[in-house]
Parts: structure tokens; sequence; C-alpha cells
């Protein structure tokens, strides 16, 4: 049986691994639009949004502590469950990112510690009322994006009617900039907190931590990750998010930046776990659909929507595998 510390520090390593790929998988969520629009290059845009992941990161822990206690009872979270969940999620992150796919890696890691504690615990063991919570916030916060894409860009529209259509697209090129920062610090604010709730995990089953709090260590180390992740860039879902779903303009895109944004950064708030990919795309939907229905591509969102449902069975069926490969070599 290998040394318990070893084993850990791998746990580690292989969350702050989901943490980078997170980052560069989740780039175009915060400037997909701005680049497509042209507000901003490509190179200075991702700039931003590894800073301002950075800085997201850093705003909280609420939803780590979600993460890592909400969803399997800390007595079934061995480290062979946590090492077979990264496993499972990380999987799925590079598949769809290689398709060019924007999946949910939010999805992917509640999948992979579903399937994981199941393989090596069994289902009694997961924490149903935490579950259906995480599952609701994560069905019902697309839904909130289209809403808000919706009337965000309804307002937009109103507020510029006597407007032409050249000095609004100037005056909202300029004000995308703002809005792409707000996405990018909200995306920080949700998606860098998931590995903390992992990591911490594995130093409250080990007893290295007494109670359940997020060592700051921890907060800057994932906050570094996926900032270096952002900064590789994510340009095959850039290119489906920024363009393939509708047209934007710089209008639609600061409508779809803001509305984001708010959505993302209130479930942070509040502790609840969100898929930064799907609020982003609902909201570019809603954005799209305020002008027209058919002005969303919507066979593109269909192969978008498609990647949601699987993510979770997808990446639980790896890491119930990945388990039992993982446990025959650690025994832990």
């Amino acid at each position: 049986m290998p040394n318990i510390e070893i084993v850990v520090f791998a746990v580690v390593l292989l969350a702050l691994a989901f943490d980078y790929i997170n980052g560069f998988h989740d780039t175009a969520n915060a400037v997909a639009t701005s680049v497509s629009t042209r507000a901003i290059s490509p190179s200075n845009a991702i700039l931003l949004a590894a800073a301002m992941n950075f800085a997201g990161a850093l705003s909280g822990t609420a939803v780590a502590k979600t993460i890592g206690s909400d969803i399997a009872d800390p007595t079934a979270v061995t480290l062979s469950v946590i090492l077979a969940a990264l496993v499972g999620a990380i999987f799925w992150n590079l598949l769809t990112w290689y398709y060019g796919i924007p999946s949910s890696s939010s999805h992917a890691l509640i999948g992979g510690v579903i399937g994981a504690v199941v393989a090596g615990q069994g289902a009694s063991h997961l924490k149903w009322a935490g579950i259906q919570k995480i599952v609701f916030i994560l069905l019902a916060s697309p839904i909130m994006g289209l809403v808000v894409g919706f009337f965000m860009m309804t307002a937009l529209w109103w507020l510029s009617r006597k407007q032409t259509p050249g000095r609004v697209n100037q005056r909202y090129l300029r004000l995308q900039i703002l809005a792409a920062t707000a996405a990018a610090f909200s995306h920080g604010s949700n998606d860098a907190q998931k590995s903390m709730g992992i990591i911490t995990m594995a130093l409250f089953s080990t007893g290295m931590i007494a109670t359940f709090e997020v060592p700051k260590w921890t907060i800057f180390a994932c906050a570094m990750a996926m900032a270096l992740g952002t900064a590789v860039g994510g340009w095959k879902i850039i290119r489906t998010m920024g363009g393939r779903i509708v047209k934007l303009e710089p209008i639609n895109g600061f409508a779809a930046d803001v509305s984001s944004a708010l959505v993302i950064y209130g479930a942070s708030t509040l502790g609840m776990p969100v898929s930064t990919t799907h609020v982003v795309s609902s909201c570019i939907m809603g954005v799209g659909s305020a002008k027209r229905v058919s002005a969303v591509r919507w066979v593109v969102a269909k192969r978008i929507v498609t990647a949601w449902i699987f993510t979770i069975p997808a990446s639980a069926a790896v890491a119930a595998l990945s388990y039992a490969v993982i446990h025959r070599l650690i025994g832990i």
C-alpha cells in the first residue's frame, strides 16, 4: 500500500490538472462573444480572462463546500474514489474539448464523484438531497440564462431604439470589454472552487484537516491553475460559442456577457455549482431569440444539449471503471 501522503499529493496534482483543463476548456465562456464581435483581439481577450478568472477564484469558497460535502457521505469518500472521480471528469473534458463541444466541466466532475462513490461504496452512500439540489440548479440555471438573456437583449434594444445601428454597435463594442471582464470574474468564482472542494475532500477524509474548511494554499493553487489554463485558450470551443450558435453584434455580445455574469455570480454567492458553459450558451440563445427564433442555429444548439445530457452518465461510467483499477493499485 503506498504512503497516504504520496496519494494525497497525487490527488492535489490531478485536481489542479482538472482546474487547468477546465481553464482552457471553458475559456470560451468569457471571451468568445467579445472575440467574435472584434471588441478585443483574441490574445488580449484570453489574457483578460486569465487575470479575471484568477481574481474570481479568490472571491469565496461556498461552492467548494457544496461540492465537497453535499454529494456523498464523507466516510465513503476514499482516496481511490476521489482519484477515480477526477479521471472520469478529465477524460470527458478532454474528449469534448478535442471535438470542440462546449460540455460542462461541472457536470463531468459531479458525474465522476457519483460514479466513483457508487462503484466503491454503493449508492446508499450518496447524499440524494444534496444531489437533487445540485442537479436542480444545474438544470435551472440554463433556463434562467435563456430568460435573462432574452429580456436583457429586449431592454437594450428598447433603450437604443432611437439610435442608428452604427452608433449602437460602436458604443457596445467598448462596453463589451467591461462585460467580458465581469463574465470572466464570475466564471472563476464558480468553476475554480470545484477543484478546491475536491482537494479539501481528500484532506478531510485522511484526517489532514479537522474541519471542512478550504485551506488558503488550496484557494491560491486552484486560482493559479485555472488562470494558467485559461491563458492557453480553447480556440475550437471559442468558434462554436462565438459564432456558430447565433451571429453576434456588439450589442448582442454585451447582453450575453452581462446576463451570464449575473446568473453565474449569483449562483456562486449562494454556494451553488453551475455549468458556466450551459449558462453562457443559454444566454447567447436567449439573446438571439430576442431578435427572432430563427436567428439561433438550433442544429448547433441541439448538438450542445446532447453533450449536456450525456456528460454526467459518461463521466460517471469512466469514473466507475477507473475506480476498479485505481483501488486495485493503491488499496485506499
